[in-house]
Parts: C-alpha cells; structure tokens; sequence
C-alpha cells in the first residue's frame, strides 16, 4: 500500500475542519463539556433537593418544641391568674377591714363598719380557701406538664404527615421537675378580727364625742342667731348684734359684718363686733336734750359704755379644729350685780356737806347743785355713810343699775343678745372640752390598727403564688421521619442516578420562653379577671363597697399600687364621713395616707412566648444529669461529626419517664380553684382546658412513641442534625 501524492494536504485540511478549528475547540470537546457541565447541574440540583426533603424534619422539630414550651406558658398564665385572685382577695379583705376601721371612728357608723368587717372576714376565708386549693391544683398540673408537653408536641408532629411523611417527637422540658408551689397564709383575719375586738370601744367613744358636739352645735347655732343670724334670716323686727350695732352705734360693711350661715361663722366674730360696738358708742355718746334728767342719763351711759368698752377689750376668742377657748366678759344686768364692780368702788362722784349737816354726792360736776362738793368719792360710800340724794340729779346706785337693766332684759337691747352669745359661747366650750377625750380616745384606739393594717398591706404584697415549672428553662424536642421517600421523586433525570431512598431523617429543637412586654399578657389575664369582676358586681346589698373594691382590684390588677387607691378611695367615697366629729375625716384622711404610702409594685402581666433557640442554651440551663449528657454529646458531635453517639436514648428515657409520671388523672378541663366567698353569694370556678389531643391521648401514646423512636436510632445514631 502507498500514499498518493498530492492527497495529504487536503486530507489534514478535512480533518481540521471536522474536529478543530484554528482556536484549539474541538467539536468532540464541546460536546464533553456540555454533558459534564449538565450532569453536574442536575446532580447539585438533585443533591440540594434530598438535602431540601430532609430538612423538612428541622422544621417539624421547631414546631414541636414551640409546642411543647407553648403548654409551659399557657401554665404560667393560669399561676398569674391565681396568683391575681389570691393577691387582690388579700387587699380586698384588708381594704375592707380599713373601711371598717373608718365606719367604726365615726358616730353611728357601727352598722357599716360591722357589715364591712364581716364581708372582710368573708373575702379573708375565702382567699385562704382559694390558695390552699389552687395551690394543690396548680401543683398537679405542673406535675402533669411534661405528659402534655409531650402529647401537644407528638400532635404537632402527627400533622404534619403526608404521603411521604410519618413524624414522630418526644419532648424533654427542662428542668423535668420543679419545686412545690406554695403560698403562705396572710394577716388579713388577724386585722378583721383585731378591729373587730376594738370597734364597740372605739363607737362608744365616737359617739360620746358626737353628742358632746351635737350641744356643742346647739349652742354654736344659737349664738350665730343672736349675733347676726336673726337679720340674715330676714326676721322683724331681727333683733341681735348686728342689727343693734348698725342702728345704735351705725357700724356697717367690714365693721359690722353679715353672715348668712353658720358653717361661715365663728364666735370670734361676735367677739369683735362688741368690741367695735362699745368704742363706738362711747365716742358717740351725747345728752339728747338739755335737761338735767337727760344729762343724768347721758353721764350714766358714758360710763357704762366705757366700763364695758374696757371689759369687752379683755376678751378673747382661741379656736382650732381641735379646741376652743374663749372669754366673753358680762356687764352687769342690774343695779346688784353693778355693785359686785369696780364700778360701784370707783371713785368718780363729787360730794360734799349741803349747810344742813348733810352730805349729798352729784351724779356728775355739771349736776346745778354741785357747788358745795368738795371731793370725790364712790357709789359704795354714798351708801356706807348714807349720803342724802341730791333733789336735782337724783342720783342713787339705781341710777346707773337702771342703765345696764334696760339694755340686758329686753330682747331690743345690746346687752340682752351679747350675754345670750356669752353664754352659749360658754356652752360651747364646755361641750367642746367634754369631746376632746372622747375624740383622742377614737385616735388613740384606732392609730395601733392602722399600724396592724399597714403591716399587713406590706405583707400582702410577699404572700404571692409563684411556680418554677417543669420547662421553665426550655424544652428539647426529638422529631423523627420514618416516612421513606423516593430519592428523585419529582425530579428525575437522566443526569443523575434513580432508584436511591430518602430514610428515616431525625433532628432536635429546643425552645424556651422570653416576656413579651407588648401587652398580650395584660389582655389574656384582664380579660379573664375581668368577666370575674362582672360576676362579683352582680351582687347588691350593704356589701357593694367590698365588692366594688375587688372589683377595681382585679381590673387595675397590673397597675398595683394606683389600683389599690383607687379602689379605696372609691370605698371612702360611699361613706358618711362629714360629720360633726370629724373623725370621719380624719380616719378616711389615715387609711388613704396609710395606702398612698404602701408604693406596692405592678405585677408583671407581661406574656411568655416560646421562641426556638439553640439546643446548647437550653441543655446548659439545666443543672440535671441529661442537660449535661446533652451538652457533652453536643461538643462531641462538632468535633467528631461521624462519630456515633447514644443521644437519642438518653433524651427519649428522661422524656417518657417525666411523662409517664404526670399522666394519670388527666381529662379536658381541670377546675385549678373556685373562688366562693360566703354570705356575698359568689361562686367562679377557675378552669384550664387542656389541648384536644392530651385528652384523648393515654399513657401507651408516651410509650409508643418512645418505643418507635428507640427502634430508629440504629439508622440515625452519629447523623448531625442541629439548629
């Protein structure tokens, strides 16, 4: 065989053409790309979408453990509900025994204060019967929460089976036990019954006080009528002061004033009208003719008018809220009181011998007849010595007597009005005093209950229900799918190989709860309290006040210290407490200074929520023996992560032992507590329903499942899923 000459140029030509061109690309290169290149795409694409399928199991896991913690803070809004009923039934009955204290310091306010101290010791029963069951309650539940944590979780899981799909989760909460819940009893029923023991002393004394100032009252009012009353009533002719200084002595505006009401008006005001009244009249004096008769009386007047301008100065009104002390000096009404003054012994008359061996003594030195006087002595020694009357001035002792008589025995007259003030002032002050004791005895009884009530107001605020549960720090869910699934299912391609299977995939999860300051909390909680305080205000009768109080203290139940004043001030306001005593005031103005000062805090309503975290925050947080087994498996999982580790087994054991233990007794509903509070008619049942799927499971559901998911843990056991 040879070659032809001439044919090899042109066969390299072809061949050139055929597989290459002048860059070096060769068509049988392109092809081997291209099918390298779509093999790996379908490949990576097939690789992430069994990697997609089984990561669906983290999702359920996620869910489950939600799920599981969700049951853990729907526990702990049933404690802060009872803990709200049990704290604001310990104010209550406190509150009560408050307003009772302040019925009891006021007169007559016996019936109250007793029906208030009675609801107080029905609300204190009550409270004591309501801890001590919802305690009890509360405590088998939350023995009962890793059973429903595990169910709720299990349920979750079940519904998200489908064709491919069968899920099966056990959850762990952490820790798996927890301390006994419980609550101390309170004061209040030593308070109700400590002022009950003192409330008969203290009414006595209230009304001994009272009808000390009832007279007082009496005289108060008497005397405002007889000093300006009468001309404010609009009575003729209206005698009194104020109607006899403007016409007598023509006082008026500032120096005469007209008060319309008693309330408004003061002894000291009549005190001070007097005052004005004799300084004016003095000045104003003047005969009101020339006759000697006339002179005589004018001259009379004059000294009356200055005698008594003198005494009036030397008296004095002091009055308080608390005492009163006061001096009206009297005028003489007649010539043998005159003769019991200095008025008698003065010596303001001249006298001397008439020729005839006589003496005579002149009503004054302007008297015609008084040329032979010679010196100056009293109205006592004109009597003494026998003094002849002067047939001009006729001047005896009854003359000036007759000066104060005419104006002291008619009701037209100063001096008639002015000893009636005087003496009811007197009245007054007696009355007045005769209180005061009886008035420091209510204070002095009452002051050691008020420190009793303010101890156990503080105290209230300790004696709370509290609960650590089961899951407090979080919850580790174990979720398995044992559902197999085609490898390429949906996805087929001749790029990549078929016939493989997706097997049992597993994963955990963990969640823990974290407060949610957004108000949800306050919701949940005021809506049940709530349709509680509507129950409460259905009942009528003398026990509206502590009912009411409840009432606002379960609706303000977050608002803490502002609730409680509220709610007291509202008791306040349903009682007689303006009254003579003023005791009344001065109880409600303590028990209210007694609650401003408390500064209780708010409670905390804030919701919980299940978030998902990692598995290591959770397991860390629990001190137990499987937290740390957890925890240690974790660390060797990261650092060998083809190594097989028994984490399954450990997890599912705790979670079916925890279970187990609190699943008898389960149904529905479970009735935590009922709050009854005899004699005021209520009876409200606290009750928590239980999900769907924990009542119609049993404790098989908990082994079976722990069975299962030991069965697949052969297939598993070293495969990391994490969160």
């Amino acid at each position: 065989m040879h070659a032809v000459q001439g044919d090899e140029p042109a066969c390299r030509e072809g061949r050139r053409g055929v597989f290459r061109d002048d860059e070096g690309l060769t068509t049988a290169g392109m092809a081997l790309a291209l099918l390298l290149t779509l093999a790996l795409v379908f490949s990576a694409a097939q690789a992430w979408r069994i990697q997609s399928a089984a990561s669906e199991v983290q999702n359920v896991a996620d869910a489950a453990a939600l799920a599981a913690q969700n049951e853990v803070a729907e526990f702990m809004i049933v404690v802060r509900v009872c803990d709200a009923v049990a704290l604001t039934l310990s104010l209550t009955s406190l509150a009560a025994s408050g307003l009772g204290l302040v019925a009891c310091c006021i007169p007559g306010g016996a019936g109250v204060g007793q029906t208030l101290l009675s609801a107080a010791r029905s609300v204190s029963e009550a409270r004591a019967t309501f801890a001590s069951r919802a305690t009890a309650a509360l405590n088998r539940l939350q023995q009962a929460l890793p059973f429903v944590a595990a169910v709720n979780a299990a349920a979750v899981a079940r519904a998200n089976n489908g064709t491919a799909n069968r899920y099966l989760a056990v959850a762990l909460l952490s820790p798996l036990t927890a301390p006994s819940i419980a609550v101390d009893d309170d004061d209040s029923e030593s308070v109700e019954e400590a002022v009950s023991g003192g409330a008969d002393e203290l009414q006595e004394d209230a009304n001994e006080a009272k009808r000390a100032l009832e007279e007082a009252d009496e005289a108060k009012k008497t005397a405002f009528y007889h000093d300006c009353g009468a001309a404010a009533s609009g009575a003729s002719p209206g005698y009194c002061l104020y109607e006899r200084a403007a016409v007598k002595a023509g006082l008026s505006g500032t120096a005469n004033p007209l008060c319309h009401s008693v309330d408004t008006w003061s002894f000291s005001m009549a005190m001070a009208r007097a005052k004005r009244y004799y300084a004016a009249r003095l000045q104003q004096e003047a005969p009101e003719n020339d006759s000697v008769e006339e002179a005589v009386r004018s001259v009379m007047r004059k000294k009356m008018f200055a005698y008594a301008a003198a005494l009036v100065n030397t008296g004095y009104v002091h009055e308080t809220d608390s005492s009163f002390d006061a001096y009206f000096p009297l005028m003489p009404k007649n010539t043998d009181e005159m003769r019991a003054t200095s008025l008698y012994t003065d010596n303001a008359y001249p006298y001397g011998d008439n020729g005839e061996e006589q003496t005579i003594m002149h009503a004054w030195a302007g008297c015609p007849n008084a040329g032979d006087a010679t010196a100056w002595g009293s109205i006592q020694l004109m009597e003494s010595e026998g003094f002849v009357t002067c047939p001009t001035c006729d001047f005896t002792a009854a003359s000036l007597g007759k000066v104060f008589s005419a104006s002291s025995t008619i009701d037209n007259g100063f001096e008639y009005h002015y000893r009636i003030v005087a003496d009811q002032a007197a009245k007054y002050q007696q009355a007045k005093n005769a209180a005061a004791p009886a008035i420091d005895a209510v204070k002095d009884g009452s002051e050691g209950l008020f420190d009793a009530l303010r101890e156990a107001l503080e105290g209230a605020g300790a004696q709370r229900i509290e609960a650590t549960p089961p899951g407090s720090k979080g919850v580790v869910a174990l979720v398995a799918n044992v559902g197999s699934q085609a490898a390429d299912a949906g996805f087929s391609s001749l790029f990549a190989a078929s016939g493989g299977t997706l097997r049992t995939r597993a994963a955990l999860s963990a969640a823990t709860l974290v407060e949610d300051p957004g108000g949800e909390g306050e919701s949940v909680i005021a809506s049940f309290l709530d349709n509680v305080a509507a129950d409460a205000g259905l009942v009528g009768g003398a026990a509206d006040a502590v009912l009411g109080c409840w009432s606002a203290l379960l609706q303000g139940y977050s608002q803490g210290h502002s609730a409680l004043v509220g709610a007291v001030r509202d008791g306040l306001n349903g009682l007689p407490l303006m009254e003579s005593t003023g005791l009344g005031t001065w109880a409600a103005d303590k028990l209210s200074a007694l609650i401003e000062s408390l500064g209780l805090a708010p409670a905390n309503v804030d919701a919980l929520r299940p978030v998902v975290v990692n598995t290591a925050h959770v397991a860390s947080a629990d001190g137990s023996a499987i937290g740390a087994r957890l925890v240690d498996i974790k660390r060797q999982a990261v650092a060998f992560p083809l190594q097989s580790l028994d984490l399954f087994s450990s997890l599912i054991t705790g979670s079916e032992s925890a279970a187990l233990q609190g699943a008898a007794g389960l149904s529905s509903g479970i009735e935590i507590a009922r709050i009854e509070i005899s004699g005021l008619g209520i009876s409200i049942p606290i009750t928590i329903a239980l999900p769907p799927c924990v009542s119609e499971a049993a404790s098989d559901l908990v082994v079976s499942l722990a069975d299962q998911v030991r069965g697949i843990y052969g297939s598993i056991a070293g495969v990391r899923v994490w969160e």
